[in-house]
Formats: structure tokens, sequence, C-alpha cells
């Protein structure tokens, strides 16, 4: 499935087909397995691109994302269907966060620890795709949809503007037992990336470990060991960690664009301690 980026609107005749297929498709999953098992469908990938595809928008490309979600924010009632629906896009990412509370206590009067709970699941799944999946896309698209006992299902796209590829994450509640251990119900996108740092693999721990124990600890002696790995220690033969990007010949760094151990494997030249004290 080739998530290209794609811009403009999809047709008024076809989102409105796509809203009445929708709410009845939906009905009939609810009617029959209830609530929950919807909310589980649409947390898989490979079923959430088949039901666009059925609902009548056959192009496989980030307007998936857009317009079903669009759809079912239409076509989805909490009298009939049971679920509320929270989206957020781009300059208005975080619009779902703050739209939650206010579906959940006007729709459900649900518990302040359970609306308490999906804010924190639409905050955290935002943070790890961007931060802990460091795959090169970029969050610009959040859908959280919840039932009355607060389980959630939560779609999120984010797109690479050096490929013009989309990617989108998939969550339930149902498998999160740690955010920052394998989380996902799905991930799909036309390709993977071999540079990919998912920080959220179980062969990451030691690594998570590590980062929270610098994070936390001694900031005058992480600040010292960020400085002798900065200095050239020419009769030793160590230097920065700019030497892994560095070709086998020990030939000059290559900082284009294209190459993308440049880009995954950055150091950064100056760090904010202040926000490491803060931290």
């Amino acid at each position: 499935m080739d998530l290209s980026l794609h811009g403009g609107y999809a047709p008024r005749y076809l989102i409105e087909r796509m809203t009445k297929l929708s709410h009845a498709i939906s009905k009939v999953i609810v009617d029959y397995y209830g609530e929950h098992e919807l909310l589980r469908r649409l947390s898989d990938p490979l079923w959430f691109q088949a039901f666009g595809c059925v609902l009548g928008f056959a192009w496989h490309s980030s307007g998936v994302m857009t317009v079903v979600t669009g759809v079912l924010r239409q076509a989805l009632t909490v009298d009939i269907h049971g679920i509320c629906i929270a989206r957020g896009k781009g300059r208005k990412s975080k619009e779902a966060k703050r739209e939650i509370p206010r579906l959940a206590e006007w729709h459900y009067n649900l518990s302040s620890a359970k609306i308490k709970d999906l804010v924190y699941a639409s905050k955290m799944a935002a943070k790890v795709d961007n931060a802990l999946v460091q795959d090169g896309y970029s969050l610009y698209h959040q859908v959280i949809l919840f039932d009355r006992e607060g389980n959630w299902t939560l779609v999120q796209q984010g797109l690479n503007d050096r490929n013009l590829m989309a990617r989108r994450y998939h969550w339930i509640s149902d498998y999160v037992k740690s955010y920052v251990t394998e989380p996902h119900s799905g991930i799909i996108c036309a390709s993977k990336n071999s540079n990919t740092l998912n920080m959220t693999s179980v062969n990451s721990i030691e690594n998570q470990k590590v980062s929270l124990e610098l994070a936390t600890g001694d900031i005058t002696k992480l600040k010292s060991s960020v400085k002798k790995i900065g200095k050239i220690q020419i009769e030793e033969k160590i230097g920065t960690l700019d030497k892994w990007t560095r070709k086998n010949d020990n030939s000059p760094l290559d900082l284009s664009p294209d190459n993308d151990a440049f880009l995954h494997y950055q150091m950064p030249r100056r760090l904010n301690w202040n926000m490491f004290k803060k931290i």
C-alpha cells in the first residue's frame, strides 16, 4: 500500500455515500458484536485500509486516514454506535486531547480517572510515535475513538517530507501494558526503514534504562562526559561520535541530505543544559 502524500479533497457526492455506508456497516458490527469489536477492527491497519476501499475511497494514499476518520466522525453517533470520536490535524493536532473531556463527560459521564486515562493515552501515543519511534515520519494527524467503558482505539499518521510518503500508527487499549514497550497494534507504510531507532522495542530495554539514568542523574557528570567525547584524542585515536558516520576508508564526512547515517546518528553540537536540570 503506497501511502503517498496527496493534497486536495474527496468529492462531496462520495463523502455523502461513504458517510451513509460507514454508518450502516458500523451499526451492523456493533449490533452483532458490540462496540468493542468495532474499536478492535479499526485498530487493525489492514482492516482499516480495506474499510476505506469498501466505502469507496479506493486510493491507497495518505487520504485514507483523513477521509475515513472524517467520514466516521459524521457517521458515528453515541445513541446508535455507542462510540465517541475526537480528532486533531495539522496545527490543530492537539485538538483531540482537548475534545476528550468534553465528549466523555457529556455523553458518558465518565469518571475523572477514566477521562484522565483517555487524555493520557492521546498525549503519550503522540509522544511515543514522535520521539521514541524515530523513523523519519512526523505526526500531523491523530484520531481517538472510545466507548462508555473507557476502552479506546487510537490512529495517527505521520509524514516524511523526504520521500513524500505517509505512515499510520494504530493503537488499542487492550494491548497497552506499557506505553514504552511495544504498545502498537500495528504500523503500516509502503516501506521499512533500516535506520529506524525504535526505543519501544523489547531489544531497547537496556537503552531505555541508560537514557533514563543519564537524564535523571548528575548533570555535572553528564556535562563532563559529553565534553570528553567532544575532544578529539589523536593519541588514542578516539574522536567524536561523528566517526560512526564515516566510511571505512576514513574519507571525509558525508553531510548530504541523502546520507541516512548522518540523518539518523547526528550528534547534537549544543545541548540545553537548563532543560536537563529541569528534567
